[in-house]
């Protein structure tokens, strides 16, 4: 058995106490072990961040639709303290899109929680995120238009069958015709309906909760705002208690004050970190690509040719560490909203999402200026901060 001695852990329903941690490939306790693991003064010990929205990093994209590229953007995830991820597609033509959902299948089998003696190098991949093709054209965002399809119960069956079963969320508009029908579909089989890329009304929004719907994808991007007369999307994501957001907390996509404003709305327990970054993430400026259209990263922000917003380049610490600095969430608040929250909305709670025994022995520690100084999975040191 592993052990930290004595170190600030967030315990869940407790907060941030010091104390020792017990763990081999799950949490034992809070007794000492046998292996100590030295921590630097002051480091404090969280539950491995979970990214439910990320499209790729390290020069690997989800939809490149190889096993390779997904073990890429697992093992620079690690660099940023998150442990689990959903690879998230995007709007493509039916082929690549099951090609990318047949990787995540094959990756499945390897990197499932279920595998005994699993010991990983990067970050679980839980699943696929289907973002598009059952989108609007008119709120595609960074989306290629001539993919757009209309919502189709039987064109996400085979995408679920191309997965695995492995088909977590679909981000979908609810105001197109056939959306009411995939809806039901998605709620009756346990997959997560999140309302995004969207047009969508007050009434469109209420209708797909009604049939189940319970997410928001990366709140107010993308999506109809909020107006006096007609509440669109966004206001219906800070009303409607149902509906957990997503939120990019970057500082680009959403400003600090719209940031504040879906806390107040929401309370820290109905917002969830992601940070939709794409290929470019861990590379620094430059050009890139999404999709097959070519994206420009200067200064952290990554733009199309025409300036549409094109994912990010954001890491979870550093999301972690907005919430805390500009929003003004506590630790504790701001590692739910990446680690407990998300587990919960993916029905993983009982594996991952806090520090507690029988629990996954999944952790980031981070620094006091928020530097991921280790990651560990499975009671495995995948990554290590250099001195």
């Amino acid at each position: 058995m592993k052990y930290f001695e004595n170190v600030p852990v967030y315990i869940r329903g407790t907060g941030i106490v010091k104390s020792n941690v017990c763990f081999g490939e799950k949490i034992v306790g809070f007794s000492c072990g046998e292996e100590k693991i030295e921590l630097p003064e002051r480091a404090v010990v969280l539950p491995g961040f979970i990214d439910e929205h990320i499209h790729g990093a390290g020069g690997a994209d989800a939809m490149d639709g190889t096993t390779e590229a997904l073990t890429t953007i697992s093992q620079t995830l690690v660099k940023e303290g998150t442990t689990s991820f959903l690879a998230t597609t995007m709007t493509q033509s039916p082929q690549n899109i099951g090609r990318a959902l047949a990787a995540v299948k094959e990756k499945c089998l390897t990197d499932g929680m279920a595998v005994k003696g699993n010991h990983l190098t990067g970050a679980r991949l839980l699943g696929a995120h289907l973002e598009g093709p059952f989108i609007a054209a008119a709120h595609k965002g960074a989306q290629p238009l001539e993919y757009v399809a209309a919502p189709s119960v039987g064109q996400f069956e085979e995408y679920q069958s191309a997965s695995g079963g492995n088909i977590r969320i679909v981000t979908l508009a609810p105001e197109e015709a056939g959306a009411d029908e995939l809806v039901s579909h998605l709620t009756e089989t346990g997959v997560v309906t999140s309302v995004g890329h969207t047009g969508a009304k007050y009434a469109d929004v209420a209708r797909a909760v009604s049939l189940g719907a319970r997410h928001v994808t990366h709140t107010y991007n993308a999506q109809s705002p909020l107006h006096h007369r007609e509440i669109g999307t966004v206001g219906s994501a800070l009303l409607m208690e149902e509906l957990v957001c997503e939120l990019i907390a970057d500082t680009i996509h959403v400003s600090v004050p719209a940031m504040k404003l879906l806390v107040k709305c929401k309370t820290p327990k109905n917002v969830i970190l992601i940070t939709d970054a794409i290929r470019a993430k861990g590379l620094g400026d430059g050009v890139s690509e999404l999709g097959g259209q070519t994206v420009y990263v200067r200064n952290g922000e990554a733009r199309l040719e025409d300036g549409t917003l094109a994912g990010s380049v954001l890491q979870m610490n550093r999301a972690v560490q907005n919430m805390v600095e500009k929003v003004g969430l506590s630790l504790a608040e701001a590692a739910d909203c990446a680690s407990w929250n998300p587990a919960k909305a993916l029905g993983v709670d009982r594996e991952l999402g806090s520090v507690a025994p029988g629990k996954r022995a999944d952790f980031t520690v981070l620094s006091p200026d928020f530097e991921v100084l280790m990651t560990v999975i499975n009671g495995e040191v995948v990554y290590r901060h250099a001195v």
